[in-house]
């Protein structure tokens, strides 16, 4: 198994890979990498004191199409595919927008059920896609990460561990509602388990295949992605897809450009519109969450975000993207990374 594809977890069950073309274009570069200075806890600092400062194991910065700065700790390099956690809901998201504009998905409207009949009569099957891609399916789940007996880990342990039944018998297991579909915001890992069955189902081809095909190729993947999968071959899409650092920064950079990756459609521009008209509050003033994507209050920026320091932040009015993987047994400071981010923002306008 490439090292990638166990770095989250060392006992999953398998990994199916999505791959990029035969070739790749580079991404530019600068002479020489900018000083890059904020200010944190009354410090005055620089990006080499957050890299040693934090847990980090990657962290790359592009504008523009141009890699401003790539850095690597901890032993990793350019040809690891590093973790990312929840970050992979967000693939899961834009991969549902691309099957909905290319009609094997009808509407977002439609319920789970009508195309995963092994979640007929279930709460989540009678749940619409929309309210699943926001987080708000009603459906009782504790996304407790600290807590072994959280449903959180139960889900993680039905569907990883070996011997397990698999996704599809896993979200069966949580099944009282809580509110009805659309009400309230209640982060879930479940829901994205429930898109990935929903979606392998539609385009009647594993995720996997359907990523290859419709972002990582698109996007001049330089590296094949994993993505781990459960004893039954579906991928585990709550979490779980590993790819170079340059790869992660390549799709931030077509999200900056509203869905195009130099000069052809990636994702359908309306998908992300959408995705950010129709983002909700979450529990947190600052942020919003729209479809498997978070959003900054006003809506302008958004980010992949995955347990434990992994972030692709996006900037679509000034085309900025900052790239963070960290170590998954770390906890990097996120109030820091967001004054770095800030003050970042400030410095390449």
């Amino acid at each position: 198994m490439p090292r990638g594809c166990a770095e989250p977890l060392r006992h999953a069950v398998s990994c199916a890979h999505h791959h990029g073309p035969k070739q790749s274009v580079p991404l530019a570069r600068p002479a020489s990498e900018p000083v890059i200075r904020y200010g944190f806890a009354g410090l005055g600092l620089t990006l080499d004191d957050y890299l040693n400062r934090q847990p980090v194991t990657g962290l790359l910065i592009a504008k523009d199409n141009t890699i401003l700065v790539e850095r690597y700790q901890y032993g990793r390099t350019d040809t690891d595919r590093l973790a990312s956690f929840s970050m992979a809901k967000t693939v899961v998201g834009l991969l549902i927008g691309i099957a909905v504009k290319e009609g094997a998905i009808r509407s977002i409207n439609d319920l789970a059920e009508s195309y995963v009949p092994g979640l007929k009569d279930t709460e989540y099957g009678r749940t619409p896609f929309k309210a699943l891609l926001l987080m708000a399916s009603g459906v009782a789940f504790s996304e407790d990460y600290a807590d072994r007996s959280s449903d959180l880990n139960k889900l993680a342990r039905l569907t990883i561990e070996p011997g397990s039944p698999g996704s599809l018998a896993a979200v069966k297991q949580f099944n009282t509602r809580r509110d009805a579909p659309g009400v309230r915001f209640s982060y879930s890992s479940a829901e994205s388990l429930v898109l990935g069955l929903v979606l392998a189902a539609a385009t009647k081809r594993t995720v996997s295949d359907y990523a290859t095909e419709k972002l990582w190729q698109p996007l001049g993947a330089e590296a094949d992605a994993t993505w781990i999968i459960d004893a039954t071959g579906q991928e585990i899409t709550f979490a779980y897809v590993n790819a170079v650092l340059r790869d992660w920064a390549r799709l931030g950079l077509m999200l900056a450009n509203r869905g195009n990756w130099q000069g052809k459609t990636v994702v359908p521009e309306d998908w992300l519109t959408a995705s950010a008209a129709d983002a909700v509050p979450t529990d947190s003033p600052l942020t919003k969450y729209g479809y498997q994507i978070w959003y900054s209050a006003d809506t302008r920026r958004f980010a992949l975000r995955g347990l434990r320091g992994q972030f692709v932040f996006v900037d679509p009015e000034l085309k900025l993207v900052l790239v963070q993987t960290a170590l998954s047994g770390g906890q990097p400071e996120t109030a820091e990374l967001f004054a770095l981010w800030n003050a970042l923002r400030a410095q390449v306008r």
